[in-house]
């Protein structure tokens, strides 16, 4: 029974040896060399891509089926200003964020331009020039008076316990960046944002009479945003304005500077990120000392990753969201120079400027063709960017057509949502009574779509990461060698040419006509050697 014992053993140690031969051969010589990120199976799909331009990156992120978003990372001992711009999701950017801190230390979320945003603030001063400045007691002043003009403005109750406190101070410098996360309301997109943050520093702008205040591109040589038109008067707005004199401070070369920059309220704009510093700098952004904001507890979510998606400007869902607007003159969206605003009573603060276009125009149109017909001209009242789920709100102004209830509502308005995803759309509703309701979805058309019109591959990456985390650009072929690996389709020897030049020179000189039967035959003939 045991006769064949030893050779089986003999067997299995040759199995064992061939095995681990082959271990040490992948191991030298991997199947795939190319970073690929590895989530657990419970994670959305792994997407890991870097770009060295921003317009190829956001053109990806708009193409791909996942949500993912852009980022922009800084490299040592790159040139000054230089960025790569990777793709990935918020869980996956975490994920790697810790494991490799030396590569992804100095990294930047990029807010969309269109997207519905947190109110964030930039707050930084010299303090070698600024010797009797008090920091946290001024940025303790400025959320409470931010918060007061949440609560005249839109009614929105705020407080310290609602802004993510960051700190990156220096000896030299203090910095602090806030974060605003409301209970359920966001600005519609940075721009509307700055132009609400102007006009509520109007007051203190008009106070630079000295000289200029520099940060942000001030100049009081400029005219500024003024507040028109009529407001209520808030009975309980105390007598005594708060100072604010507290935001005018000295840069370092002695000249004025403001406690706020005003120069981030642009589109596209990159905002530094939790636990990242600046190139050339071993700072980063920590929970300030005097933070009171405590993230919501998610299960399966560290606090620490709490706060890290806190810190995300764009980080926001669709639903119950109530968006705040301050109007911007078109032609001035995109400028970081003062914004001519007015100030909306809560009554009319929905109903911005329908001839404003979103980022995506096409998409715009075919909104319009679907709340359109021979007798209802239907047209756009607002639309709101969520880049955070990739979708586009369209709230319908003069059509009213429910499928819940199968007829056209007497006075609630409807709205139409644009899945840039799934690219789908669907109707949802303003009556109380339908606030739950959701259409079917229909497909939206295929030339609007962002997988039909940008398609990208691995190829496009101008950078990948290995295991180890380190970023370096990808190895594009060069001329000759593109030569090599695609042979020109027609090789043959100097002989085959002349003759295939003196048949056709016989063909052209007698005027001949090939037929196409002939052709195919010649096709068939061809393929049957």
């Amino acid at each position: 029974m045991w006769t064949n014992a030893p050779a089986r053993r003999k067997d299995w140690g040759e199995r064992l040896k061939k095995v681990e031969q082959l271990a040490k051969a992948f191991h030298h010589n991997p199947v795939i060399s190319q970073y690929k990120p590895r989530l657990w199976p419970c994670q959305p799909s792994s997407i890991w891509k870097l770009f060295h331009r921003q317009s190829m990156a956001i053109g990806f992120a708009l193409s791909s089926k996942e949500r993912v978003h852009v980022f922009a990372l800084e490299k040592e001992n790159a040139s000054h200003g230089q960025r790569i711009f990777l793709v990935t999701s918020y869980i996956e950017l975490w994920h790697y964020y810790r494991t490799f801190p030396h590569s992804l230390m100095h990294c930047y979320e990029v807010i969309p331009e269109g997207a519905v945003c947190k109110l964030y603030f930039d707050l930084e001063f010299h303090k070698p020039s600024n010797k009797g400045a008090d920091g946290k007691k001024m940025v303790s002043m400025f959320i409470q008076y931010v918060c007061e003009k949440l609560k005249e403005v839109y009614n929105e109750e705020c407080s310290a316990s609602n802004v993510l406190n960051l700190d990156s101070s220096t000896d030299e410098k203090f910095s602090r960046h806030l974060i605003f996360n409301l209970q359920n309301a966001a600005f519609k997109d940075n721009i509307h944002a700055g132009a609400f943050i102007h006009a509520i520093l109007q007051s203190v702008l008009d106070g630079c009479n000295e000289e200029s205040c520099h940060n942000g591109g001030f100049n009081s040589s400029q005219k500024h945003a003024e507040i028109t038109g009529e407001r209520k008067q808030n009975k309980r707005r105390k007598q005594e304005k708060m100072d604010l004199s507290f935001l005018h401070l000295k840069r370092a070369d002695g000249h004025h500077a403001f406690f706020v920059d005003l120069g981030v309220y642009t589109k596209n704009r990159n905002f530094r990120l939790y636990k990242s510093s600046k190139v050339g700098k071993n700072v980063a952004f920590s929970l300030a000392d005097d933070n009171e904001f405590v993230p919501k507890a998610i299960k399966g979510v560290s606090s620490e990753e709490s706060i890290f998606l806190a810190s995300l400007v764009c980080n926001l869902s669709f639903a119950g969201q109530r968006i705040l607007t301050w109007e911007v003159a078109e032609d001035q969206a995109v400028r970081t120079k003062p914004f001519q605003s007015r100030l909306r009573s809560p009554s009319d603060a929905d109903s911005v400027s329908g001839c404003l276009t979103s980022p995506y125009q096409e998409v715009d149109n075919f909104v319009l063709t679907v709340v359109r017909s021979e007798t209802i001209l239907g047209s756009i009242r607002r639309w709101s960017y969520f880049a955070s789920d990739q979708l586009l709100v369209y709230d319908i102004a003069k059509y009213r057509w429910c499928d819940n209830v199968g007829r056209f509502h007497k006075s609630n308005n409807i709205m139409i949502v644009v899945d840039l995803k799934q690219e789908v759309w669907y109707q949802k509703c303003h009556d109380p009574e339908c606030r739950n309701f959701r259409s079917s979805s229909y497909p939206l058309p295929q030339e609007i779509c962002m997988s039909y019109i940008m398609m990208m591959d691995e190829e496009n990456q101008a950078y990948t990461m290995d295991e180890a985390g380190n970023i370096e650009p990808t190895q594009t072929p060069t001329p000759a060698t593109q030569n090599q690996e695609s042979p020109a389709p027609w090789e043959g020897s100097t002989e085959d040419d002349l003759e295939f030049s003196k048949c056709l020179d016989d063909f052209e000189l007698n005027g001949s006509e090939i037929s196409d039967e002939l052709l195919l035959n010649c096709v068939q003939d061809f393929h049957a050697q």
